[in-house]
């Protein structure tokens, strides 16, 4: 499915003859009819001779309505590009080229309108060699010039004709699984709700799917699809789409907003972009300049950082990085639009190379350019490269997204992790499986992937961390995992992911919530191990009454005590009493057997059975209650 969108001068004739071909007047707002005058976007419908139904997308052509002509172009997959017989090449003929041009629209037909009005054949001839020679060096240089009369219906057969052969050689809009809708319209229709209207691409819709309104971050229901006036459960890209919306109002919402699906297109007030400026601008466009930014049915003001040079000639390309006033989402690859703000004048626009670089570049660094170069003109495997390096630990399915690839986008993944380059975080899988037929399953989990030189990077600095908490804390059994992760740095899910690749390397020990060097392990001192047998004789001295925390802390150190509790040398009931192992598990099998044979024990009893003291037993007695081995039931415990 395509869409066409109109082009030219104002008053050339194209609301007539949008009318003329399809039967629908797309001028719908009282001021356009009272001035006969294109205003706002009008929208229609035609079948062609081959029976494909074609959306037509109607433009004002006033220079005072530009903009809203760049919210409705973004979109088409070719140019209906009228030019009056009876006036030729205006000015805004020009400007509509020019924009044309920017935004790589290289599918049109040229209309020459008002061929009742034309002064003679002769003139006509002119007319059509002056417009060949403007459409000299431009995307629509080589589209077909049709003389037309939209009042008489002369020569609309062969305009229809040169329409379908033209979009005949228009590749179909990918489906990308990210469905885009710009929105260009916002209204809303008694009994259903709020409508918006958009050129869908990237992806595919369905009625009842759940979707995100960005920048503002609103949840919806899709409640119904229209394709020109016909209901649809499935919307395809390239189509124009009236969309139903349960869950938000007409008044949250506004042109230049994108419906898509959650959790993957970001909105953005920071992109690097590869800007061409327009070789009619008055004047060279210096660093810092602002400008009106355009792409998709969005439209903000932004601030112009030249990289590499102070000033852009007119006529030139350059690199830049541009500062969004309002956040628009934004993806590689979108084509957009700069305008000076006074006198209104389109100058320039460009390519999207990076939505998100994260922060501002230095202008003046080989480096940065180097890496826009890559990006805009690279290998598919560069520039995944360079955005998974760019971007770090990341989803496979986000990675592809961000990259702007589209197909092209998973053999270069395959071929970075074939390579090395790129690394699958989380338990690591046999290399077959990492380049073989599970590749798809891994990636698709939603398995966090690295550079090898991030990855590299992180082994270092995580033997470096476990090492210098090992030399500080030689009686620990390991670091604590968030005070690792504090070290590093690292969100918990690429921490988490990182883990459990290292531990499958072998490169660290888990256990528990602590984590390890492999090779360390404790070792006492021959002083500390000559404290701790004494300690130990004297727990077998007095097996019931044994040396309290405090006691035991005071003959052996703090650290030293952890260590005998973590290898089980002493197991602690509370915060003051410790018994040894054996000690313990004979304690816990007499109280288990007394409550067989009694039905219960009581604290009482529990101390006459070991000739202890209540500070003991009942220590002892509410750790079997929190373990679960016993519960109270008044002054008495009863097995669990």
């Amino acid at each position: 499915m395509h869409v066409i969108g109109t082009a030219g001068h104002v008053d050339h004739g194209k609301s007539t003859l949008v009318h003329a071909l399809t039967g629908i007047d797309p001028d719908r707002l009282r001021e356009e009819k009272e001035r006969e005058m294109t205003i706002d976007l009008g929208f229609a419908w035609l079948t062609l001779p081959n029976g494909e139904a074609v959306g037509i997308v109607d433009v004002p052509g006033h220079r005072d309505f530009i903009e809203n002509m760049l919210a409705g172009v973004g979109g088409i997959d070719a140019a209906l590009f009228v030019v009056a017989a009876d006036e030729g090449v205006m000015p805004q003929t020009r400007e509509h080229l020019a924009i044309l041009d920017l935004l790589g629209v290289s599918a049109g037909v040229v209309a020459l309108t008002k061929l009742d009005l034309a002064e003679s054949e002769e003139w006509v001839e002119l007319v059509a060699t002056d417009v060949a020679e403007t459409l000299e060096g431009t995307v629509l240089e080589d589209a077909p010039i049709v003389p037309v009369s939209a009042r008489t219906g002369q020569g609309l057969d062969e305009l229809l004709t040169a329409l379908q052969e033209v979009l005949a050689q228009v590749e179909p809009r990918p489906d990308r699984g990210r469905p885009r809708l710009p929105i260009d319209r916002v209204f809303t229709i008694s009994g259903f709700g709020t409508v918006v209207t958009g050129t869908l691409s990237d992806g595919c819709f369905e009625v009842g799917q759940e979707v995100e309104v960005l920048p503002r971050g609103l949840k919806a229901r899709v409640r119904g699809l229209q394709t020109h006036k016909r209901k649809v459960k499935r919307a395809v890209p390239g189509s124009r789409v009236a969309m139903n919306l349960s869950g938000v109002s007409k008044a949250e919402l506004a042109r230049g907003d994108v419906v898509t699906i959650p959790g993957w297109l970001r909105p953005t007030v920071l992109v690097d972009v590869q800007l061409r400026y327009l070789p009619d601008a008055q004047r060279p466009l210096r660093h810092n300049a602002q400008l009106k930014f355009f792409c998709g049915a969005a439209e903000t003001m932004a601030r112009v950082r030249l990289l590499g040079q102070d000033t852009l000639p007119p006529g030139q390309s350059g690199w830049a990085q541009l500062r969004l006033q309002e956040p628009i989402p934004l993806v590689k690859g979108d084509r957009f639009i700069v305008r000076i703000p006074s006198p209104p004048a389109t100058v320039g626009g460009g390519v999207v190379v990076d939505p998100h670089p994260g922060r501002k570049h230095r202008r003046f660094r080989p480096e940065v350019i180097a890496r826009l170069e890559t990006l805009a003109q690279g290998s598919p495997t560069e520039i995944l490269l360079q955005v998974l390096e760019r971007r770090g630990p990341t989803t496979a399915r986000d990675l592809l997204s961000a990259s702007g690839l589209g197909e092209a986008a998973p053999e270069a993944l395959a071929q970075l992790l074939d390579e090395g380059q790129a690394i699958l975080l989380g338990p690591q899988v046999d290399r077959r499986q990492e380049a073989g037929g599970r590749r798809q399953e891994l990636v698709s989990g939603g398995q966090l992937l690295a550079t090898h030189g991030w990855w590299a990077a992180l082994v270092k600095r995580l033997s470096g961390e476990l090492s210098a908490y090992h030399r500080k804390f030689p009686l620990r059994k390991g670091m604590p995992r968030e005070a690792l992760r504090s070290g590093l740095r690292l969100e918990a899910k690429v921490f988490n992911a990182a883990m459990a690749r290292a531990a499958a390397e072998g490169l660290i020990a888990e256990e528990g919530a602590t984590v390890r060097l492999p090779s360390h392990a404790i070792r006492l001192s021959p002083e500390q191990q000559r404290q701790v047998d004494a300690l130990l004789a004297r727990f077998r001295r007095q097996p019931y009454t044994t040396p309290s925390v405090k006691e035991s802390i005071a003959a052996v150190g703090e650290e030293v005590l952890g260590v005998l509790i973590d290898r089980g040398d002493l197991v602690q009931v509370s915060s003051e009493v410790l018994f040894l192992p054996q000690t313990y598990e004979e304690m816990v099998a007499r109280i288990r057997v007394h409550i067989e044979h009694e039905g219960s024990i009581t604290l009482a009893q529990a101390r006459d059975m070991f000739g202890t003291s209540r500070k003991y037993a009942q220590a002892l007695l509410e750790h079997l209650d929190e373990i679960g081995v016993t519960k109270r039931v008044g002054d008495e415990r009863v097995l669990r």
